[in-house]
């Protein structure tokens, strides 16, 4: 298994009310040396989350303390610039489970699902929903359901369907990535070439 199987997640959420992140200020270049996909997470943001002194920045969501969460809520048009794969891995191993934004980028999209991340399209006005609940309280819980691909404001019940393509669904739901996939459907394939 490549990644934690996804089924449903309930959990607060960290806001990046930001639009326009792209790859190299998800990721920095400088940061993209191994091709393992552990300690990306702590390079995350790392020139929003630190000064020139590397200390952490206090008041970037990320170093504040009252947010907390599996979920990572993004402006309108996350994850454009580069086709680095690299910042879908940064933010799996932050701990991030689901992004979510108005709009993501079409190779981010692809990368993240391929990593074991969830990106969550919902409507502008959604998305603004979900930026005030965490503005108003912090511990504001959210419910992504893959199965019925449903996100849920869970104090108010509000919901949004999202999009997913069922391959990717399904790889999800068994924390499959595509090598692994290949390897589970091996007796389809043999089957499927002796006939």
């Amino acid at each position: 298994m490549a990644y934690d199987k996804f089924v449903t997640l309930t959990s607060t959420a960290v806001p990046l009310p930001v639009e326009n992140v792209d790859t190299d200020q998800i990721i920095p270049a400088r940061f993209l040396k191994a091709v393992e996909r552990k300690g990306f997470g702590d390079n995350l943001f790392r020139d929003w989350r630190y000064d020139k002194s590397n200390q952490p920045i206090t008041d970037f969501p990320l170093n504040d303390s009252k947010y907390t969460g599996k979920i990572l809520v993004g402006g309108k048009n996350f994850g454009s610039g580069s086709s680095r794969e690299h910042a879908a891995w940064a933010i799996y191993d932050f701990g991030f489970r689901v992004v979510v934004s108005s709009f993501f980028a079409d190779i981010f999209k692809g990368n993240a699902l391929n990593n074991g991340l969830l990106p969550v399209v919902v409507t502008p006005a959604f998305l603004e929903k979900i930026f005030k609940a965490i503005e108003s309280d912090p511990s504001t819980e959210f419910e992504v359901d893959l199965e019925k691909q449903k996100f849920t404001l869970l104090a108010t019940g509000e919901a949004e369907e999202f999009e997913i393509n069922p391959y990717k669904k399904h790889c999800l739901q068994n924390g499959l990535d595509d090598i692994d996939f290949l390897v589970d459907s091996k007796e389809d394939i043999e089957a499927f070439e002796n006939k």
